[in-house]
Protein backbone atom coordinates (compact mmCIF):
# COMPACT_ATOMS: atom_id res chain seq x y z
CA UNK A 1 0.00 0.00 0.00
CA UNK A 2 1.53 3.37 -1.00
CA UNK A 3 2.52 5.85 1.69
CA UNK A 4 0.71 8.93 0.43
CA UNK A 5 2.11 12.25 1.59
CA UNK A 6 -1.19 13.72 0.39
CA UNK A 7 -4.03 11.19 0.04
CA UNK A 8 -6.98 11.87 -2.21
CA UNK A 9 -9.33 11.80 0.77
CA UNK A 10 -8.90 11.40 4.49
CA UNK A 11 -11.31 10.88 7.38
CA UNK A 12 -10.84 12.16 10.91
CA UNK A 13 -13.11 10.43 13.43
CA UNK A 14 -13.39 12.06 16.83
CA UNK A 15 -13.67 10.36 20.17
CA UNK A 16 -17.30 11.44 20.60
CA UNK A 17 -18.13 9.86 17.24
CA UNK A 18 -16.38 6.64 18.23
CA UNK A 19 -18.28 6.70 21.54
CA UNK A 20 -21.58 6.98 19.67
CA UNK A 21 -20.78 3.74 17.85
CA UNK A 22 -19.57 1.99 21.01
CA UNK A 23 -22.85 2.94 22.70
CA UNK A 24 -24.74 1.10 19.97
CA UNK A 25 -22.89 -2.13 20.66
CA UNK A 26 -23.36 -1.70 24.40
CA UNK A 27 -27.10 -1.21 23.87
CA UNK A 28 -27.56 -4.64 22.38
CA UNK A 29 -29.80 -3.34 19.57
CA UNK A 30 -27.89 -3.41 16.27
CA UNK A 31 -30.43 -3.51 13.44
CA UNK A 32 -32.42 -0.53 12.23
CA UNK A 33 -34.05 1.08 15.27
CA UNK A 34 -33.96 4.20 17.47
CA UNK A 35 -30.67 5.61 16.23
CA UNK A 36 -31.82 5.27 12.64
CA UNK A 37 -35.00 7.13 13.54
CA UNK A 38 -32.93 9.88 15.18
CA UNK A 39 -30.69 10.18 12.11
CA UNK A 40 -33.71 10.41 9.80
CA UNK A 41 -35.31 13.12 11.93
CA UNK A 42 -32.15 15.22 12.11
CA UNK A 43 -31.38 14.76 8.42
CA UNK A 44 -34.92 15.75 7.43
CA UNK A 45 -34.61 18.91 9.51
CA UNK A 46 -31.16 19.68 8.07
CA UNK A 47 -32.10 19.51 4.38
CA UNK A 48 -35.68 20.72 4.87
CA UNK A 49 -37.43 17.69 3.44
CA UNK A 50 -40.68 16.22 4.72
CA UNK A 51 -39.19 12.72 4.75
CA UNK A 52 -35.71 11.24 5.13
CA UNK A 53 -35.20 7.47 4.90
CA UNK A 54 -31.83 5.91 5.71
CA UNK A 55 -30.56 3.16 3.41
CA UNK A 56 -27.57 0.89 3.14
CA UNK A 57 -25.86 3.00 0.45
CA UNK A 58 -26.58 5.66 -2.15
CA UNK A 59 -26.94 3.10 -4.95
CA UNK A 60 -29.77 1.48 -2.99
CA UNK A 61 -31.29 4.91 -2.50
CA UNK A 62 -31.13 5.66 -6.22
CA UNK A 63 -32.72 2.31 -7.03
CA UNK A 64 -35.52 2.97 -4.55
CA UNK A 65 -36.34 6.44 -5.86
CA UNK A 66 -36.41 5.09 -9.41
CA UNK A 67 -38.80 2.36 -8.27
CA UNK A 68 -40.94 4.80 -6.28
CA UNK A 69 -41.13 7.10 -9.30
CA UNK A 70 -42.66 4.25 -11.27
CA UNK A 71 -39.87 3.79 -13.80
CA UNK A 72 -39.97 0.59 -15.80
CA UNK A 73 -39.46 -1.07 -19.19
CA UNK A 74 -40.15 1.27 -22.08
CA UNK A 75 -39.27 4.40 -20.10
CA UNK A 76 -36.22 6.56 -20.80
CA UNK A 77 -34.38 8.66 -18.23
CA UNK A 78 -31.90 11.36 -19.24
CA UNK A 79 -28.69 11.23 -17.21
CA UNK A 80 -25.13 12.53 -17.37
CA UNK A 81 -22.48 10.12 -18.60
CA UNK A 82 -19.93 11.96 -16.45
CA UNK A 83 -20.91 10.39 -13.16
CA UNK A 84 -20.37 7.20 -11.19
CA UNK A 85 -21.95 4.21 -12.90
CA UNK A 86 -24.53 3.76 -10.10
CA UNK A 87 -26.44 6.79 -11.41
CA UNK A 88 -27.28 4.89 -14.59
CA UNK A 89 -27.32 1.41 -13.05
CA UNK A 90 -30.18 2.37 -10.72
CA UNK A 91 -32.26 3.24 -13.77
CA UNK A 92 -31.44 -0.02 -15.50
CA UNK A 93 -32.38 -2.02 -12.39
CA UNK A 94 -35.99 -0.97 -13.04
CA UNK A 95 -35.89 -1.99 -16.70
CA UNK A 96 -35.85 1.64 -17.85
CA UNK A 97 -33.20 2.95 -20.26
CA UNK A 98 -30.67 5.69 -19.45
CA UNK A 99 -30.17 8.25 -22.21
CA UNK A 100 -26.92 10.18 -21.86
CA UNK A 101 -26.64 13.96 -22.15
CA UNK A 102 -23.55 16.16 -22.38
CA UNK A 103 -22.02 18.50 -19.79
CA UNK A 104 -22.41 22.28 -19.89
CA UNK A 105 -18.78 23.14 -20.69
CA UNK A 106 -15.25 21.89 -20.07
CA UNK A 107 -14.93 24.05 -16.98
CA UNK A 108 -18.55 23.40 -15.97
CA UNK A 109 -18.65 19.58 -15.87
CA UNK A 110 -22.26 18.95 -14.95
CA UNK A 111 -25.21 17.88 -17.05
CA UNK A 112 -26.45 20.69 -19.29
CA UNK A 113 -30.13 21.60 -19.27
CA UNK A 114 -29.88 22.40 -22.98
CA UNK A 115 -28.34 19.00 -23.73
CA UNK A 116 -31.14 17.39 -21.71
CA UNK A 117 -33.73 19.35 -23.68
CA UNK A 118 -32.29 18.06 -26.94
CA UNK A 119 -32.33 14.46 -25.63
CA UNK A 120 -36.02 14.46 -24.67
CA UNK A 121 -38.03 12.03 -26.77
CA UNK A 122 -41.46 10.40 -26.77
CA UNK A 123 -40.37 7.75 -24.21
CA UNK A 124 -38.69 10.18 -21.81
CA UNK A 125 -40.23 9.90 -18.36
CA UNK A 126 -37.63 11.43 -16.08
CA UNK A 127 -34.39 13.36 -15.70
CA UNK A 128 -31.71 12.25 -13.24
CA UNK A 129 -29.56 15.19 -12.19
CA UNK A 130 -26.19 14.60 -10.54
CA UNK A 131 -24.70 17.63 -8.77
CA UNK A 132 -21.12 17.01 -9.89
CA UNK A 133 -18.51 18.01 -7.33
CA UNK A 134 -21.22 19.31 -5.03
CA UNK A 135 -21.87 22.38 -7.22
CA UNK A 136 -25.44 23.71 -7.56
CA UNK A 137 -24.84 23.67 -11.32
CA UNK A 138 -28.11 23.75 -13.32
CA UNK A 139 -30.38 22.36 -10.60
CA UNK A 140 -32.90 25.19 -10.97
CA UNK A 141 -32.88 25.04 -14.77
CA UNK A 142 -33.43 21.28 -14.74
CA UNK A 143 -36.31 21.64 -12.29
CA UNK A 144 -37.91 24.23 -14.57
CA UNK A 145 -37.38 22.04 -17.64
CA UNK A 146 -38.90 19.01 -15.92
CA UNK A 147 -41.97 21.01 -14.91
CA UNK A 148 -42.29 22.53 -18.39
CA UNK A 149 -42.18 19.13 -20.11
CA UNK A 150 -44.15 17.18 -17.52
CA UNK A 151 -41.16 15.01 -16.53
CA UNK A 152 -40.08 13.60 -13.18
CA UNK A 153 -36.87 15.06 -11.75
CA UNK A 154 -34.77 12.75 -9.59
CA UNK A 155 -31.46 13.72 -7.98
CA UNK A 156 -28.23 11.86 -7.38
CA UNK A 157 -26.88 14.10 -4.63
CA UNK A 158 -23.99 11.83 -3.67
CA UNK A 159 -21.64 14.82 -4.01
CA UNK A 160 -24.07 17.48 -2.89
CA UNK A 161 -24.73 17.17 0.84
CA UNK A 162 -24.54 20.61 2.40
CA UNK A 163 -24.68 22.42 -0.92
CA UNK A 164 -27.60 24.71 -1.65
CA UNK A 165 -29.19 27.08 -4.12
CA UNK A 166 -31.47 29.79 -2.80
CA UNK A 167 -33.30 28.35 0.17
CA UNK A 168 -33.11 24.76 -1.09
CA UNK A 169 -30.56 22.08 -0.38
CA UNK A 170 -29.14 20.16 -3.31
CA UNK A 171 -31.06 16.92 -3.54
CA UNK A 172 -34.42 18.56 -2.79
CA UNK A 173 -35.24 20.08 -6.19
CA UNK A 174 -37.04 17.03 -7.57
CA UNK A 175 -39.50 14.34 -6.60
CA UNK A 176 -36.78 12.59 -4.57
CA UNK A 177 -33.04 12.64 -4.02
CA UNK A 178 -30.38 10.25 -2.71
CA UNK A 179 -27.19 11.02 -0.76
CA UNK A 180 -24.07 8.97 -0.07
CA UNK A 181 -22.23 8.31 3.19
CA UNK A 182 -19.36 6.49 1.47
CA UNK A 183 -15.95 6.92 3.08
CA UNK A 184 -14.77 9.68 0.70
CA UNK A 185 -17.99 11.71 0.82
CA UNK A 186 -18.70 14.88 2.78
CA UNK A 187 -20.46 12.88 5.49
CA UNK A 188 -18.23 9.79 5.60
CA UNK A 189 -19.46 6.72 7.43
CA UNK A 190 -18.02 3.95 5.24
CA UNK A 191 -21.25 2.79 3.68
CA UNK A 192 -24.74 4.22 3.97
CA UNK A 193 -27.05 6.70 2.34
CA UNK A 194 -30.28 8.66 2.63
CA UNK A 195 -33.36 9.21 0.50
CA UNK A 196 -35.27 12.48 0.85
CA UNK A 197 -38.64 13.50 -0.55
CA UNK A 198 -41.61 15.74 0.19
CA UNK A 199 -44.01 13.26 -1.41
CA UNK A 200 -45.85 11.08 1.11
CA UNK A 201 -46.53 8.28 -1.39
CA UNK A 202 -42.92 8.13 -2.55
CA UNK A 203 -41.74 8.01 1.07
CA UNK A 204 -44.17 5.21 1.90
CA UNK A 205 -43.04 3.13 -1.07
CA UNK A 206 -39.34 3.66 -0.33
CA UNK A 207 -39.95 2.67 3.29
CA UNK A 208 -41.76 -0.49 2.20
CA UNK A 209 -39.30 -1.54 -0.50
CA UNK A 210 -36.14 -0.99 1.57
CA UNK A 211 -37.12 -3.85 3.93
CA UNK A 212 -38.43 -6.73 1.80
CA UNK A 213 -41.83 -5.12 1.19
CA UNK A 214 -42.75 -5.89 4.81
CA UNK A 215 -45.39 -3.93 6.66
CA UNK A 216 -43.44 -3.83 9.93
CA UNK A 217 -39.84 -3.96 11.10
CA UNK A 218 -38.20 -6.00 13.83
CA UNK A 219 -37.92 -2.78 15.84
CA UNK A 220 -41.69 -2.21 15.54
CA UNK A 221 -42.40 -5.70 16.81
CA UNK A 222 -39.82 -5.37 19.59
CA UNK A 223 -41.64 -2.28 20.88
CA UNK A 224 -45.01 -4.00 20.65
CA UNK A 225 -46.19 -1.78 17.81
CA UNK A 226 -46.92 -4.87 15.72
CA UNK A 227 -47.24 -8.60 16.35
CA UNK A 228 -46.69 -9.78 12.78
CA UNK A 229 -46.26 -8.56 9.25
CA UNK A 230 -47.44 -8.91 5.69
CA UNK A 231 -45.27 -8.72 2.57
CA UNK A 232 -46.95 -6.32 0.18
CA UNK A 233 -44.61 -6.64 -2.82
CA UNK A 234 -41.17 -7.83 -3.87
CA UNK A 235 -38.75 -5.68 -1.88
CA UNK A 236 -35.08 -5.54 -0.98
CA UNK A 237 -32.81 -5.54 2.04
CA UNK A 238 -31.58 -1.96 1.81
CA UNK A 239 -31.59 -1.26 5.55
CA UNK A 240 -28.86 0.65 7.35
CA UNK A 241 -27.64 -0.61 10.75
CA UNK A 242 -27.62 1.26 14.04
CA UNK A 243 -23.85 1.68 14.28
CA UNK A 244 -23.62 3.50 10.96
CA UNK A 245 -26.74 5.51 11.76
CA UNK A 246 -25.20 6.65 15.05
CA UNK A 247 -21.93 7.63 13.35
CA UNK A 248 -23.80 9.50 10.61
CA UNK A 249 -25.83 11.42 13.20
CA UNK A 250 -22.68 12.45 15.05
CA UNK A 251 -20.95 13.49 11.83
CA UNK A 252 -23.97 15.45 10.60
CA UNK A 253 -23.37 17.90 13.45
CA UNK A 254 -19.95 18.81 11.98
CA UNK A 255 -20.92 18.75 8.29
CA UNK A 256 -21.20 22.51 7.78
CA UNK A 257 -17.87 23.14 9.51
CA UNK A 258 -16.20 20.42 7.44
CA UNK A 259 -17.68 21.84 4.24
CA UNK A 260 -16.36 25.30 5.14
CA UNK A 261 -12.87 23.78 5.45
CA UNK A 262 -13.31 22.15 2.06
CA UNK A 263 -14.29 25.51 0.58
CA UNK A 264 -11.21 27.18 2.06
CA UNK A 265 -8.98 24.46 0.61
CA UNK A 266 -10.60 24.86 -2.82
CA UNK A 267 -9.96 28.61 -2.65
CA UNK A 268 -6.31 27.96 -1.75
CA UNK A 269 -5.97 25.69 -4.78
CA UNK A 270 -7.47 28.34 -7.08
CA UNK A 271 -5.13 31.01 -5.70
CA UNK A 272 -2.12 28.74 -6.16
CA UNK A 273 -3.06 27.77 -9.70
CA UNK A 274 -3.34 31.38 -10.84
CA UNK A 275 -0.02 31.57 -12.66
CA UNK A 276 0.40 27.96 -13.71
CA UNK A 277 0.26 27.63 -17.48
CA UNK A 278 -1.32 24.55 -18.97
CA UNK A 279 -3.67 23.91 -16.04
CA UNK A 280 -7.18 25.31 -15.55
CA UNK A 281 -9.30 25.01 -12.40
CA UNK A 282 -12.90 23.93 -12.98
CA UNK A 283 -16.15 24.53 -11.09
CA UNK A 284 -15.71 28.19 -10.19
CA UNK A 285 -17.69 29.13 -7.07
CA UNK A 286 -21.39 29.54 -7.82
CA UNK A 287 -22.58 33.13 -8.27
CA UNK A 288 -25.73 32.00 -6.48
CA UNK A 289 -25.91 29.24 -3.92
CA UNK A 290 -23.23 27.26 -2.17
CA UNK A 291 -21.15 24.30 -3.31
CA UNK A 292 -20.51 21.32 -1.07
CA UNK A 293 -16.97 21.27 -2.55
CA UNK A 294 -16.86 17.50 -2.73
CA UNK A 295 -14.28 17.50 -5.55
CA UNK A 296 -11.58 19.80 -6.85
CA UNK A 297 -10.66 19.07 -10.45
CA UNK A 298 -8.33 20.70 -12.95
CA UNK A 299 -8.00 20.42 -16.73
CA UNK A 300 -4.61 20.06 -18.38
CA UNK A 301 -4.04 21.37 -21.89
CA UNK A 302 -4.48 18.93 -24.76
CA UNK A 303 -0.73 19.03 -25.42
CA UNK A 304 0.03 17.65 -21.94
CA UNK A 305 0.10 13.94 -21.15
CA UNK A 306 -2.45 13.78 -18.35
CA UNK A 307 -1.56 10.23 -17.33
CA UNK A 308 2.16 11.07 -17.13
CA UNK A 309 1.34 14.01 -14.85
CA UNK A 310 -0.67 11.74 -12.56
CA UNK A 311 2.14 9.17 -12.52
CA UNK A 312 4.71 11.79 -11.52
CA UNK A 313 2.45 13.10 -8.77
CA UNK A 314 2.04 9.54 -7.49
CA UNK A 315 5.84 9.13 -7.46
CA UNK A 316 5.94 12.18 -5.20
CA UNK A 317 3.39 10.67 -2.83
CA UNK A 318 0.42 12.66 -4.09
CA UNK A 319 -2.72 10.67 -4.84
CA UNK A 320 -5.05 11.82 -7.61
CA UNK A 321 -8.05 10.32 -9.36
CA UNK A 322 -10.35 10.61 -12.38
CA UNK A 323 -13.98 11.61 -12.00
CA UNK A 324 -15.17 9.92 -14.15
CA UNK A 325 -14.61 7.56 -17.04
CA UNK A 326 -17.77 8.23 -19.11
CA UNK A 327 -20.45 5.60 -18.54
CA UNK A 328 -21.43 5.41 -22.20
CA UNK A 329 -17.98 3.98 -23.03
CA UNK A 330 -18.13 1.12 -20.51
CA UNK A 331 -18.49 -2.39 -21.92
CA UNK A 332 -21.72 -2.90 -19.99
CA UNK A 333 -23.23 0.15 -21.73
CA UNK A 334 -21.31 0.84 -24.97
CA UNK A 335 -23.84 3.36 -26.25
CA UNK A 336 -23.33 5.04 -29.61
CA UNK A 337 -23.84 8.66 -28.62
CA UNK A 338 -21.85 11.82 -29.31
CA UNK A 339 -20.89 13.65 -26.11
CA UNK A 340 -17.87 15.72 -27.18
CA UNK A 341 -17.58 17.86 -24.05
CA UNK A 342 -17.91 14.88 -21.72
CA UNK A 343 -15.24 12.95 -23.59
CA UNK A 344 -12.86 15.92 -23.81
CA UNK A 345 -13.24 16.62 -20.10
CA UNK A 346 -12.78 12.97 -19.14
CA UNK A 347 -9.53 12.80 -21.15
CA UNK A 348 -8.00 15.93 -19.59
CA UNK A 349 -9.30 16.19 -16.01
CA UNK A 350 -7.40 15.37 -12.83
CA UNK A 351 -9.03 15.21 -9.41
CA UNK A 352 -6.75 16.67 -6.74
CA UNK A 353 -6.79 15.77 -3.03
CA UNK A 354 -9.52 17.54 -1.07
CA UNK A 355 -10.72 16.85 2.47
CA UNK A 356 -11.52 18.99 5.53
CA UNK A 357 -8.23 18.38 7.33
CA UNK A 358 -5.93 18.97 4.37
CA UNK A 359 -3.16 21.35 5.47
CA UNK A 360 -1.60 24.38 3.77
CA UNK A 361 1.60 22.36 3.53
CA UNK A 362 -0.18 19.52 1.75
CA UNK A 363 -1.86 21.91 -0.67
CA UNK A 364 1.56 23.42 -1.34
CA UNK A 365 2.97 19.96 -2.06
CA UNK A 366 0.18 19.27 -4.55
CA UNK A 367 0.65 22.60 -6.31
CA UNK A 368 4.44 22.33 -6.51
CA UNK A 369 4.19 18.73 -7.63
CA UNK A 370 1.69 19.65 -10.32
CA UNK A 371 3.86 22.54 -11.52
CA UNK A 372 6.92 20.28 -11.72
CA UNK A 373 5.03 17.56 -13.60
CA UNK A 374 3.60 20.08 -16.09
CA UNK A 375 7.03 21.59 -16.80
CA UNK A 376 8.58 18.26 -17.83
Amino acid sequence: MPEWRVPLADVEIGEAEIDSVVDVYRSGWLSMGPRTEELEARFSEYVGSAHALAVTNCTAGLHLICMAAGLGPGDEVIVPSLTFVATASAIRYTGATPVFADIEALELPWISAESVRQAIGPRTKAIMNMTYGGHPAESAELAELAEERGLILLEDAAHGLGGSLGERHLGTFGLAGAYSFFSNKNLPVGEGGMVVTDDDEVAARVKLLRSHGMTSLTWDRHRGHATGYDVMELGFNYRIDEARAALATARLARLDADNSLRAAAADAYRDGLGGLEGVTATMAPASEGKSANHLFTVLVDESIDRDAVRAELAEGGIQTSLHYPPIHRFTAYDVDVELPLTEAYASRAITLPLFPTITEEQIGLVLSGLAGAIDR
